[in-house]
């Protein structure tokens, strides 16, 4: 253990060096490393929701919730979706959230609600994945003042472009990194399709072959907030960094319409799990609010992902302003796994 914890002290003074090298600006002390991941070692993943009008009680409730899924084994990081209405409500849903877990492991995401295999939740609702055990472990950056607030596609693009390009390169730079890492996880006030211009800058660091999900914050007017160790930012991006001796799998579908909504989900739910050459233990969905919107019965795409992945390996979904994952598009770089697009359902799933 003592070696691992040096290790991973090592990397983040390495990460902050070449952040400051690379990008003098950079904030270095916007990170978080939980203890290195150890080969063979026990990985729980675990997932709670709540609805409830009551903010507070809703974010300790859920988080409440999955501190009994995860038994004896006490999450080192906790991932936080939440569709509340304004800022004040969602201070509560922290509060409640870190009554129950150290502030400094909370991590996430303002959305538009979320599923899991209890089901799907819409607004008054927190959603909460936690991830433990000695097999896996979590780094995470946070970037603030990407300054895109209030510039637009049509007036600002270049503009938009330079920053948030700038700005995911800055983003990745902080992760420590090692010879274990698996997953990027991605959280962004940057909507689509500004959430590609934010990818392109993350991939100069990570590569174009490295997988990445994710999602972007609520676009709505004071909803566009992301969570960076139980603090609020706007403005931001955040990325989770997993590593440890397990295998990804991810696939993309997009859809506008009732039907196509629910069989593209299936779709893309098959062919993660087709591609996985482990076990799964795990899945995360991001989804488009819009695909949500096209719905009859939004339960209807959840049941046709369980057809799929059963119901018993736990399910961490969110509908997003714009999502991360493999394009459903001809005109992509096949070198690149992942990009930054809208109207898609983005699975990773997890095995070992």
């Amino acid at each position: 253990m003592c070696g691992t914890i040096s290790r991973t002290k090592v990397l983040g003074v390495l990460s902050a060096l070449i952040c400051l090298l690379l990008f003098p600006g950079c904030a270095v002390n916007e990170t978080y490393v939980s203890s290195g991941a150890r080969m063979g070692g026990a990985i729980v993943m675990r997932v709670a929701s709540s609805q409830n009008i009551d903010p507070f009680q809703a974010g300790k409730q859920a988080a409440k919730a999955l501190r009994e899924q995860m038994g004896q084994v006490p999450p080192h990081t906790v991932v936080l979706t939440e569709y509340f209405e304004d800022k004040a409500q969602k201070k509560e849903v922290l509060k409640g959230v870190c009554a129950v877990f150290p502030a400094d492991i909370v991590f996430g995401f303002s959305t538009y609600g979320s599923f899991d295999q209890q089901g799907c939740l819409d607004g008054d609702s927190v959603g909460l994945l936690g991830i433990g055990g000695e097999g896996i472990a979590t780094v995470a950056a946070l970037r603030r003042d990407l300054g895109i607030a209030g510039l637009t596609m049509e007036s600002n693009e270049d503009e938009l472009s330079r920053r948030l390009r700038t700005g995911g390169a800055e983003l990745a730079a902080k992760l420590s990194r090692g010879p274990n890492d698996r997953l990027l996880v991605v959280m962004a006030d940057a909507h689509s399709p500004k959430n590609q211009f934010l990818l392109e800058g993350v991939q100069k660091v990570m590569g174009k072959g490295f997988p990445i999900t994710g999602g972007s914050a609520n676009k709505n007017a004071g909803q566009t907030f992301v969570y960076f160790q139980g603090r609020m930012y706007t403005d931001s991006a955040i990325a989770l960094l997993l590593s440890g001796d397990f295998e990804v799998s991810l696939s993309g579908r997009q859809a506008k319409e009732n039907a196509k909504v629910i069989s593209s989900a299936a779709r893309s739910a098959a062919e993660a799990v087709r591609n996985m050459r482990a076990k799964p233990f795990s899945v995360l969905a991001f989804n488009c609010a819009g695909r949500k919107g096209k719905l009859d019965n939004i339960e209807d795409e959840l049941k046709a992902i369980q057809g799929v992945i059963g119901n018993e390996i736990p399910l961490f979904g969110a509908y997003c302003a714009g999502e991360i994952g493999p394009a459903d598009m001809a005109e992509k770089d096949p070198a690149t796994v992942s990009s930054g697009v809208g109207w898609h359902v983005m699975f990773t799933v997890l095995g070992r």
